[in-house]
This record gives C-alpha cells, structure tokens and sequence, in this order.
C-alpha cells in the first residue's frame, strides 16, 4: 500500500523529476508533485510524494526530514488526509447583508 509524504520548504525551482530523485534514495517512488500555483504558474513550494511501502516511507522521514536540498532545509512528514473544501468551513454559504429599515 503507498504511503503520501509531505514535503515542504522546497525551492521554487523544484521539478517533479527532481523532487522524485531525491526520494529514490530512501525506495521506490510510486509518484512525486510539487505544487503549483494556478495563478502565477510558479511552485508554492511544497509538494506530495507516495512511497510504495510503509517501511521505505518511514526510511524517507528519517533521511530527509531537516536535510539541504537544492538550498532549502525540507520538512518531510507524513501527510494529512485530504478534508473535502465544503468539510473545511462549516460556516455555510452565501451570506445575506444587513437588513432593510425601510
């Protein structure tokens, strides 16, 4: 079963090629993302990779969290599950404006 890893503080030069390098060191990479803006186009400078085991996961964190790469200490943590948008807020939608005195 993969295992999703965060890693965060990475360079906004960052590639998924070089970012699935990188994890190559500690297992087999299943996949590697960094994250982009849809806006600028540009990294937001962290990213997801999924280890094909629990073990090469865990070898992963301990090799690389708090490590240099490509001039940048990384953070690399198991990653949270993903909470749907509409979970995130339960504050409801839409909003109504004040009232009318008139």
């Amino acid at each position: 079963m993969t295992k999703k890893l965060y890693v965060g503080g990475l360079s906004y030069d960052t590639s998924d090629d070089s970012l699935q390098n990188l994890f190559t060191q500690a297992g087999t990479v299943d996949s590697a993302r960094v994250i982009i803006d849809r806006d600028s186009g540009r990294s937001k400078g962290f990213g997801f990779v999924e280890m094909s085991n629990d073990s090469e996961a865990s070898r992963a964190i301990t090799l690389l969290n708090g490590t240099n790469f490509e001039g940048r200490t990384i953070t690399v943590n198991e990653a949270r599950p993903q909470v749907d948008r509409n979970q995130r807020d339960n504050r409801g939608g839409g909003g109504g404006g004040g009232y009318n005195r008139y």
